[in-house]
């Protein structure tokens, strides 16, 4: 059965991007020594991606190539996608796609971008555990790396390490977090 995994960085306010989707605060880390935890070490154990719709439609806007070509890639959108960058399948039932994924047996999914579709995830039990990198970094504002829903949840703390400009990762499992009373 295939793990579920965040990999995601946040601003020490807890924002993912800012208000108009801009990462110019994250890409100037892009140099951070990230040790054992670097991304290109993590990617190596992941066979399927999912994303939303606008992490999607931010990747298809980068003039890179599409950097997905090793993996399976599942966008989680009820509108067609027109002309993919990359090659991809549409899924808009969150509840059979995670039945998907979980029936898989090739590696680790990798929840990527945005904290909306990690919450879905988080609201059905469906995500196991999460790297989140801490950038010593205020926006005062923008995406929150978990928008609020009103679900509590209580992670567990695998490990936390302080690593290279001041930057701090947090690992955590659901594996074993309960749902708050009353709200799962």
């Amino acid at each position: 059965m295939a793990r579920i995994l965040g990999y995601i960085a946040s601003s020490l306010d807890g924002f993912i991007a800012t208000e108009d989707d801009k990462l110019d605060w994250l890409f100037k880390y892009d140099d951070m020594d990230l040790g054992e935890y670097d991304y290109r070490s993590f990617i190596k154990r992941i066979r399927t991606i999912v994303m939303g719709r606008g992490t999607y439609e931010f990747m298809a806007n980068d003039p890179a190539p599409w950097a997905y070509g090793d993996q399976r890639v599942f966008v989680v959108t009820s509108n067609p996608i027109q002309q993919p960058k990359g090659e991809l399948e549409v899924r808009n039932d969150v509840d059979a796609l995670i039945a998907e994924l979980r029936a898989l047996d090739d590696g680790d999914v990798w929840m990527l971008g945005g904290g909306k579709l990690q919450m879905a995830f988080l609201e059905k039990d469906a995500l196991d555990e999460i790297e989140i990198y801490v950038i010593p970094e205020l926006l005062g504002g923008g995406r929150p790396l978990f928008p609020a829903t009103g679900r509590r949840r209580t992670p567990r703390l695998i490990s936390a390490k302080a690593i290279d400009k001041g930057c701090v990762r947090l690992h955590y499992s659901f594996e074993d977090g309960k749902s708050a009373p009353g709200n799962g």
